[in-house]
C-alpha cells in the first residue's frame, strides 16, 4: 500500500495503537472519576448557589447581595472547571522535564497545571470585575435624580468601564506572575507610551480629569445660577448653568449668551453659586445721604424694602451705617429674599423706590462739594 510517497506498514500503525491503549489503560478510571466528581459539584453547586441567590434577593432592598452571590457561583463554576483539568493534566500528562548530560532529567520550572492556575486566576476575575461594575452603578443610581447632570450620565458608564477593565487587568498581572513571566518591561513599555500620551494631550486630559472632580465634588449642578469670571464687556457677569460636559461647562448669562468655560479652569477658581444653598440669600443694597437724613433716611428704605415682593420680613431687613465720607454718610441695606435668581429685580425696585422715596420726603442725596477760595491783591475773594 502506498501512502504519500511511500510504503505504509500497518505493523508500525499496529505498534502504535498498543502503545496508545497502554498508556490509557491506567489512566481511564481516574479520569471517569474526575469527571464525575467535577460534575457533580458543577451542577449542583451552582443549583445550590441560585437557589440561595433567589432566596436572598427576595428578602432584602438592595441587589448588591443578588450580585454578590451570582459572582460566587460563576467563580465557583470557573474553579470547579479549572481543578477538573489540573487533574486531569496531572493524570495524562504528568510531569514534563527535559534530559541533560549533567543531571540527567530536570523538570520545567512551569508544568500544565501550573499553567491551568494561571488561566484560571485570569479568568475568575471576570466575574469580580461585574461585581464592581454592578457596585459602581448602584452608587451612582443612589445620587439624587434632580442633581444628576448630562456629566454624570457620561462620566458614571467611563468609571463602570475603567474600574471592571482595572480588575481584568490586575486579574492578568497576577496569572502572568503565577506563570513566572517578566511584567516589568511591559510595565515600562506601558509607563512609556502612557507619558508619551499624557504629554501630547496635556490640556484635554486636564479638562478631563477636572470635569470627574467636579462629579465628585458638585460645586454647581445644571441649572444652578452661578458668577462669570470671563463675560464679555457690557454684558452680565453671571449666568445659569446648561451644560456639563467632560471637556467644558456652557453657561448662559442673562443676555442669552452662551459661554463655553473648560472645567481645567473652573477648578482653579472661587466658584460663586448663588443658588446652590437653596433660594434664601441676603442682599447688601448700598444707598448714601446727609449727615442730617441719617434717621429718616433709614425709615423710608426699611419701609421700601419691606413693601417689594419677594423681601422676606422674618428675619427683618435691616439698615446700618456703612461709613462715614467726604460729604456723605454712607448707609447699607441688608434684607434676605427668597428667590436668588430675583436678586437683581430686587436689587433694582429697591433703589429705584429709595430714590423717589428720598425726593418726596425731601432727603438730600449727597454730592461731592469743593469752597473755593480766590486770592486777588492779597486779599481772599
Amino acid at each position: 500500500m502506498e501512502f504519500l510517497g511511500g510504503e505504509f506498514q500497518f505493523e508500525v500503525l499496529a505498534e502504535w495503537w498498543d502503545l496508545i491503549i497502554a498508556y490509557a489503560s491506567t489512566r481511564w478510571l481516574p479520569t471517569i472519576g474526575i469527571a464525575a466528581i467535577a460534575l457533580v459539584a458543577y451542577l449542583p453547586g451552582g443549583w445550590i448557589l441560585r437557589w440561595l441567590r433567589r432566596r436572598v434577593a427576595t428578602k432584602t432592598t438592595t441587589d448588591l447581595d443578588d450580585a454578590l452571590l451570582r459572582a460566587i457561583r460563576k467563580m465557583f463554576r470557573i474553579t470547579v472547571v479549572a481543578w477538573a483539568a489540573w487533574r486531569l493534566a496531572d493524570t495524562w500528562i504528568g510531569i514534563l522535564g527535559t534530559e541533560t548530560a549533567e543531571a540527567g532529567w530536570v523538570p520545567f520550572d512551569k508544568q500544565p497545571s501550573d499553567w491551568i492556575w494561571g488561566i484560571w486566576i485570569g479568568i475568575v476575575f471576570v466575574p469580580v470585575s461585574g461585581l464592581v461594575g454592578h457596585m459602581v452603578r448602584s452608587l451612582g443610581s443612589r445620587a439624587d435624580p434632580d442633581s444628576r447632570t448630562a456629566l454624570d450620565e457620561t462620566v458614571l458608564p467611563m468609571v463602570n468601564r475603567f474600574a471592571r477593565l482595572a480588575v481584568v487587568a490586575l486579574g492578568i498581572l497576577l496569572a502572568l506572575t503565577h506563570l513566572g513571566l517578566e511584567i516589568a518591561p511591559l510595565l515600562a513599555g506601558a509607563g512609556v507610551v502612557g507619558l508619551a500620551l499624557s504629554l501630547a494631550a496635556k490640556d484635554t486630559l486636564s479638562n478631563l480629569i477636572a470635569g470627574v472632580l467636579l462629579v465628585i465634588d458638585r460645586p454647581f449642578k445644571v441649572g444652578d445660577r452661578i458668577e462669570l469670571w470671563s463675560a464679555p464687556r457690557e454684558t452680565g457677569s453671571w449666568g445659569d448653568v446648561i451644560d456639563i460636559g467632560l471637556r467644558a461647562t456652557k453657561i448662559r448669562n442673562p443676555d442669552n449668551l452662551v459661554i463655553v468655560v473648560p472645567n481645567n479652569e473652573i477648578m482653579q477658581r472661587d466658584i460663586i453659586n448663588y443658588t446652590m444653598s437653596g433660594g434664601d440669600i441676603r442682599l447688601r443694597i448700598p444707598f448714601s445721604c446727609t449727615d442730617k437724613g441719617i434717621e429718616i433716611g433709614k425709615h423710608l428704605v426699611l419701609k421700601v424694602a419691606q413693601q417689594v415682593q419677594g423681601v422676606k420680613l422674618d428675619p427683618a431687613p435691616v439698615v446700618i451705617v456703612r461709613s462715614y465720607g467726604p460729604s456723605q454718610v454712607n448707609l447699607e441695606l441688608r434684607v434676605w429674599i427668597t428667590e436668588a435668581r430675583e436678586r437683581r429685580r430686587i436689587g433694582d425696585e429697591i433703589t429705584e423706590k429709595a430714590i423717589l422715596a428720598f425726593t418726596e420726603a425731601g432727603v438730600e442725596i449727597p454730592y461731592p462739594k469743593r469752597d473755593l477760595y480766590i486770592k486777588q491783591d492779597g486779599a481772599a475773594q
